[in-house]
């Protein structure tokens, strides 16, 4: 079939299915196609797609990191004396503001992880940027006006921008997944999420870069009520450019996302339409505007009338629930979207830990404007790179050697121990013991179900389920990210005196410690997927037939040459 493509590729991500629009053959140049996914050597190619895909995971995470410092901004600006306040924001605000992301993070998730699956992962691939980038500036321009408070408006921009966020999830995954080498697979999908840590570095740096800025206005000011004035004018541009950042790196990483072309695996295991892309594409790059004639696409259709189409199961929401409805299948889904609810619980629930981590490593209780700020950007830079940034980095090495399953199942074990040491132990271990115990359980959690929680979803479901089942895993995880903020954070100074205002804490350790126990139940119900190639996944857990590779082997059994791959 001369001539039938698709539209896209770049230097990011490569156009495969061109590769073999010379075979007539659909089975044949499905297989080869694959192959040559499957088999390439780690390279340059490589990196770039991981650039591509892992600067949104650093958008996201820089988002998320830069409010929790912002809001310690908002204090000053919009509690201030100004205002009549003391500088302190109440509690239930703050976690209204936190969670309102995470909210939004569902959204996007379900709906994104659905519509990839449907219309195809090119078509939506950088519209999560666009969302991103509009309610990142949105955020900036916000205010307080007598109408809209500038809590609710905020939060508006934050559920918005949320769902941004909660489209890169399957979106990044499973492209990620669909155009990555078997061999190193795992590396690759963990170096796209090892980007968070990332984020959160360069969060805590842009914080650091402002607050220096305007240093010789916020020093003079030696408590909340002397920030008045300049100094409240400084710290107003101040948390405004911090967030306002965040949109730069995916505005750097738009053109190659809405550039990319159709992943092959939906290509030919969804769309089922080559022809059609192929017209598509002439009529694009012949000048023309509009769809290709249908005589065009007739024509090229008639190049294979003679050939066995490739004809695997439709999706459908009947057939979603059939397929899932049945334990083999379902079993895994529960594995996947269980281990990331309960993982999500206590990781959220260690930031609980930060102020207390942040007084033990001398970086809390400042009553200067500055320095206050200063040692919070400081503090938070130090506790990212102790922890959580070796743990990402830590899985990308080791993931495709040990296997996803294993680590997994390891992080959980020793999170049930970290977290039971923390609970039972909280009086007795010190403040230095804490510090040791909350850096071990930012490692392991990241090297281990925070990464592995992303990555499986990723690989273990057929391809026209493959988006939605990711979204729906890692919304349970952001299920659980809400339940950590409004239900066991607030549960810490529950019924607790002014002079123990975190009486629960060690409590909600323990309740954490259960948590992380039963992960390890639901990490036995996922499977290992280390060194298998996507079809042989859906061969071996989802029964899906591979038509390409059995007729491949019936015609080397009876001595036919096989279509030779030829690089274009």
């Amino acid at each position: 079939m001369s001539g039938v493509q698709t539209a896209g590729g770049n230097s990011a991500f490569h156009n495969f299915v061109n590769d073999f629009a010379h075979i007539s053959d659909p089975h044949e140049r499905r297989r080869l196609a694959l192959e040559k996914i499957d088999n390439a050597s780690f390279g340059w190619y490589h990196v770039r797609a991981i650039m591509v895909a892992g600067i949104g995971f650093m958008t996201d995470s820089f988002d998320i990191f830069a409010i929790n410092i912002a809001t310690t901004m908002f204090a000053y600006v919009f509690w201030g004396p100004e205002y009549g306040g003391t500088g302190k924001i109440p509690s239930s605000t703050t976690t209204l503001i936190k969670v309102s992301t995470s909210v939004g993070t569902v959204i996007g998730q379900l709906f994104f992880g659905w519509i990839a699956d449907v219309i195809g992962r090119k078509r939506i691939y950088g519209v999560e940027l666009m969302i991103i980038i509009a309610a990142t500036v949105g955020q900036t321009i916000i205010g307080e006006s007598p109408a809209v408070t500038f809590v609710g408006t905020l939060v508006f921009w934050r559920i918005i921008m949320g769902i941004g966020i909660g489209g890169d999830y399957p979106l990044s995954s499973i492209i990620t997944s669909e155009f990555a080498t078997t061999k190193w697979r795992g590396a690759i999908m963990a170096a796209v999420f090892a980007n968070q840590g990332w984020g959160q570095l360069l969060g805590g740096i842009v914080s650091l870069i402002c607050v220096a800025a305007w240093k010789d206005t916020l020093i003079t000011a030696n408590t909340a009520a002397e920030c008045t004035g300049s100094c409240v004018k400084a710290i107003d541009q101040m948390w405004r450019v911090l967030i306002g950042f965040g949109a730069v790196p995916a505005i750097c990483a738009l053109y190659f996302r809405l550039t990319i072309p159709e992943t092959p695996r939906y290509t030919f295991d969804v769309s089922r339409d080559v022809e059609k892309g192929a017209a598509d594409a002439e009529q694009f790059t012949s000048g023309k505007t509009g769809n290709a004639p249908d005589s065009n696409v007739q024509q090229l259709r008639d190049v294979a009338q003679n050939e066995e189409m490739y004809q695997p199961p439709k999706a459908s929401w009947s057939d979603f629930w059939a397929h899932f409805g049945q334990w083999k299948h379902g079993k895994i889904l529960i594995g996947t979207a269980g281990s990331w609810f309960l993982l999500d619980i206590a990781y959220y629930g260690l930031g609980l830990n930060n102020s207390v981590i942040l007084a033990t490593i001398g970086y809390a209780g400042q009553k200067n404007v500055y320095h206050n700020l200063y040692n919070t950007c400081v503090g938070n830079i130090i506790i990212t790179c102790a922890g959580a940034i070796p743990g990402y980095w830590f899985s990308v090495a080791t993931l495709d050697i040990v296997g996803r399953k294993t680590i997994q199942l390891f992080g959980f074990v020793v999170l049930t121990a970290i977290f039971c040491i923390i609970g039972f132990g909280y009086h007795k271990i010190g403040d230095h013991g804490l510090l040791a115990m909350y850096v071990l359980a930012q490692l392991f959690c990241n090297w281990g179900p925070n990464t592995t929680t992303f990555i499986v979803p990723g690989e273990v479901f057929p391809t026209r389920y493959r988006s939605t089942a990711h979204g729906f895993s890692a919304a349970s995880g952001k299920v659980g990210a809400i339940i950590a903020q409004c239900v066991l954070g607030p549960l810490i100074s529950h019924g607790c005196p002014k002079s123990k205002p975190n009486c629960w804490l060690n409590h909600v350790m323990e309740i954490y410690a259960l948590f992380m126990l039963l992960g390890i139940g639901t990490t036995l119900l996922i499977p290992e997927t280390k060194r298998k190639t996507l079809e042989e996944l859906a061969e071996d857990l989802h029964g899906e037939v591979n038509i390409s590779k059995l007729r491949h082997e019936q015609r080397l059994a009876n001595g036919e040459e096989s279509n030779k791959s030829v690089e274009v």
